[in-house]
């Protein structure tokens, strides 16, 4: 199994580098194809051994690959930790990372950095692979700075376009925030636990979950602190509020990458990351209660952000913002297989959500305003559908994959008395409806309703043999599958079934999902609670809303629009977080710059020490230089003024005058 999990890993890895250092060489075809089979590789390899670990033919691997280096006892390595867990999120970045890389064909076949791009989307592969398959902390943290470096690459790949510069820029700041906390979370873990593997930390505290440590003049659980500490990087990996700036703003990059990112690789880590660390989350009443509360106002504010955004790829951005705030609120009820089982559902709907947004743009010549749009689906029928199908399940329609996982979070959270579960339960609740509000206005504004569509534009339409490549709408379809029915066929393993095993911990007093199962026999009995079920009833109400004011009614909107502008304009300004970071520590830290230049550089330093210096002796120079007459007389003079000082000092000092 060894050579098995080293060649998923290593094979996008290969891909890469060929690709990237030998692009120009093997043309474009030839990268292409060597990136796509290096994936499918992976993607292949990974679909088996989650089968083996399904039907029980595999048990958990846990081993060293390969020692780095010793520092006393403390032993750096590179080694795989793949169970249950680890298999899932292996075939959910290995097979979404598949159907993007056969989608880039088409929406990149005229881009000059072609090879390069392929090269890009093959290392983040690899980066993410390493990240859910280590087995220690040390392993972990390459892989969470490889795919930050990665998407600070591809968010930036159009490096000639100023926003794009901007925005990788911008992440790439916000991400380091979150991974100080998580490295000194990782040195914490470090110090109190002796250890950076999963196994000997989680035993380790286990053993002492009441060890403390003090900070700030107080004593606190070691456990929390810890955790806390590995949250705030999820936070900025995840984006998550007051990390979340970077990801709506992750757009300029390539619509592919931007699928990527929102599905299945970066923004999922902290996802992960919290699911694998629920051996030290579980000791932590404190932490868990932070990532519930946080989870539900990501939800529920970032939502509402999504409703005045007009770029179609924005749009989904903050769709991604509020599910994963839905997947942390599953996290911090301990509920942590609704919250990994969301992740693999979103994956697919998210990525075809995207997938299809870059295939309207490429039809329309790279519009992306959907004021600008209208009436598509006689243009574009096979986007339309799948699009629609992707919405569906994103809003959680019963019996698609969205319904399962999303309902089952807010069922959950109802279920759970930890601090902070009320707020959370009304939160992810008017979610439910906000996100069939933003869905399916962004539906009918973009394939229904009259055609908006730019005269250049629709130019550029009536000059393409057809509106999208086939190449591209493959993977529309293929996506478009798992996201109706992927969520029937696993919602009893994966939720009620035990799935994960000893891979995620629960302590007896947490195990929301047990009494969840007691209530619910199997995935047509959870569709039939949809009847009975508040959000159910609020998703219907957000399309008919959706429907009235953007498709039967239009002309309401600009009344509409005037009477809520003071909450609109609140919601344009993103709550104000942009200028806070932009202006406020941005800002701030260049006037902080700027004036500790001309004072400390330019009046301090250069002024006074340097120059000054130069200057004081310049001067005194000046003075003496008036001394120095070049008559005889004058230092004859002097002399006979300085013995006769000398003699005077002498004489007083004899007579014990001093």
């Amino acid at each position: 199994m060894k050579l098995i999990y080293l060649l998923i890993v290593l094979a996008p890895l290969f891909g890469a580098a060929v690709a990237g250092l030998a692009g120009g060489a093997i043309g474009r075809a030839n990268a292409h194809r060597l990136t796509i089979l290096a994936v499918a590789v992976s993607a292949g390899l990974s679909l088996w051994v989650l089968y083996q670990h399904v039907s029980g033919t595999a048990t958990s691997f846990n081993e060293t690959i390969y020692t780095w280096a010793m520092v006393g006892d403390l032993r750096l390595e590179v080694g795989f930790l793949v169970d249950r867990l680890t298999a899932v999120m292996m075939v959910v970045v290995t097979t979404v990372s598949l159907a993007v890389h056969v989608y880039t064909v088409g929406y990149m076949h005229d881009d000059p950095g072609y090879q390069r791009f392929f090269s890009y989307i093959n290392l983040f592969t690899f980066a993410m692979l390493m990240l859910v398959m280590a087995n220690n902390f040390l392993q972990l943290f390459f892989g969470w700075e490889a795919v930050g470096l990665v998407s600070y690459l591809l968010i930036g790949f159009w490096y000639k376009k100023e926003s794009a510069i901007f925005a990788n820029l911008k992440a790439f700041l916000v991400n380091r925030v979150g991974d100080f906390g998580f490295l000194l979370g990782i040195a914490a873990v470090l110090f109190y636990y002796n250890s950076l593997d999963y196994v000997e930390v989680f035993g380790a505290a286990r053993a002492a979950p009441e060890l403390t440590m003090s900070i700030f003049g107080t004593e606190a659980l070691v456990v929390t602190v810890a955790c806390l500490l590995l949250f705030i990087g999820a936070m900025g990996k995840s984006a998550q509020v007051p990390l979340h700036v970077w990801l709506p703003d992750s757009m300029e990059g390539p619509t592919p990458i931007s699928a990527l990112i929102h599905a299945a690789t970066m923004v999922t880590a902290g996802i992960y990351l919290v699911a694998r660390m629920s051996p030290l989350f579980e000791f932590s009443e404190t932490a868990l209660t932070v990532v519930l509360v946080l989870g539900a106002i990501t939800a529920l504010f970032m939502g509402l952000v999504g409703l005045v955004q007009h770029d179609i790829k924005r749009v989904i951005a903050y769709s991604t913002l509020s599910q994963l705030g839905y997947m942390f609120v599953a996290l911090g009820a301990s509920a942590y297989a609704a919250g990994v089982f969301h992740l693999m559902t979103h994956a697919f709907f998210k990525a075809l959500l995207f997938l299809g947004a870059g295939a309207i743009i490429v039809a329309l010549h790279h519009e992306q305003d959907m004021r600008r749009m209208g009436n598509l689906r006689r243009y574009l029928p096979i986007t339309h559908i799948t699009m629609l199908l992707g919405t569906l399940a994103l809003v959680g329609t019963p019996l698609f994959s969205g319904y399962y996982s999303k309902d089952a979070i807010i069922e959950a959270v109802h279920l759970s008395d930890r601090a902070g579960a009320g707020f959370a339960y009304v939160a992810v609740l008017l979610g439910v409806f906000i996100t069939s509000l933003y869905s399916f206005r962004l539906y009918f504004l973009v394939f229904w309703g009259e055609e908006r569509i730019d005269p250049h534009a629709r130019e550029h339409m009536s000059h393409l043999p057809r509106y999208v490549l086939p190449v591209m709408q493959w993977p529309l379809i293929l996506l478009a599958i798992p996201s109706v029915v992927i969520g029937y066929f696993t919602i009893a393993p994966m939720l009620f079934g035990g799935f994960f095993g000893e891979a995620i911990f629960v302590a007896p007093a947490n195990d929301v999902l047990a009494l969840l199962s007691e209530k619910f026999h199997g995935s047509f009995a959870f569709a039939l609670h949809a009847a009975v079920n508040p959000a159910f009833w609020l998703a219907v109400a957000g399309a008919i809303v959706a429907w009235f004011f953007f498709n039967f009614r239009p002309s309401l909107l600009p009344m509409v629009n005037a009477r809520l502008k003071p909450v609109i304009e609140v919601l344009e300004n993103k709550y104000g977080f942009d200028v806070l970071y932009n202006q406020g520590f941005a800002g701030g830290g260049r006037l902080l710059g700027r004036a500790l230049w001309r004072v400390g550089d330019q009046g301090l330093i250069d002024g006074l020490i340097v120059n000054g210096t130069a200057r004081t002796i310049g001067r005194l120079a000046g003075l003496l230089r008036g001394a120095q007459s070049g008559y005889l007389y004058h230092y004859a003079f002097a002399m006979i003024l300085g013995l006769l000082l000398l003699l005077s000092v002498f004489v007083a000092n004899w007579q014990g005058w001093f």
